[in-house]
């Protein structure tokens, strides 16, 4: 399979990742370049998908970042794995769902790799973990497609700070809260990325 894959030691600032996604598909387009997959984290920076509503702001103070990405509003920061993705649907039949349900699928069959059970939610896009008879948000997914290639991505809270979360109504649900891994279980996180990149690249291949 023709994908590139990247994986940035160091923190990428959310505009200057999205300006790679978008000229990665003009390059595309033209059959000038591989599709990707890029494991990476952000610097602390709340983003708003083309859904959100301003009353889903409630600390008024906070600087957001308008995106054309889908969804609604969500924090980026240290300590979440960030997982975008540049991919070809004309290649694909013109799939959304199903390059949904592969995304979806990457990450639970990842997360029980760690011994943790995880499930999606057709009403409530993302994936989820019961916990302490509670059921919270552990990973969020942010689609946009332009010209049937698709890009953004998805993103896995590993230890980052949950209280960030207190000053928006994250994804727009308001009756669910949000949960890192630490917080299910204390272990070593540090192979996640590789771990959901090769869930991803062989997903992709049925």
């Amino acid at each position: 399979m023709n994908i590139e894959i990247k994986n940035s030691k160091k923190p990428i600032e959310y505009v200057k990742a999205i300006r790679f996604l978008e000229r990665r598909i003009a390059k595309i387009r033209k059959n000038e370049a591989k599709e990707l997959i890029w494991i990476l984290e952000h610097p602390g920076i709340y983003t708003a998908g083309t859904n959100y509503k301003k009353n889903e702001i409630i600390d008024k103070s906070i600087n957001l970042h308008l995106s054309n990405r889908g969804g609604k509003i969500t924090y980026h920061g240290p300590g979440q794995l960030i997982c975008y993705f540049v991919l070809d649907l004309n290649k694909r039949n013109k799939d959304i769902r199903k390059l949904i349900n592969i995304i979806e699928n990457t990450i639970t069959k990842t997360l029980k790799e760690y011994k943790i059970e995880s499930f999606s939610d057709r009403k409530n896009i993302g994936i989820w973990i019961k916990h302490n008879k509670k059921i919270k948000k552990i990973a969020a997914i942010g689609i946009r497609v332009k010209s049937w290639i698709a890009y953004h991505g998805f993103s896995i809270n590993i230890d980052v700070d949950l209280r960030k979360y207190k000053k928006i109504i994250p994804c727009g649900i308001n009756d669910k809260k949000l949960t890192n891994l630490y917080s299910i279980k204390k272990q070593n996180y540090e192979g996640l990325g590789k771990k959901i990149t090769k869930n991803f690249l062989n997903n992709l291949k049925i």
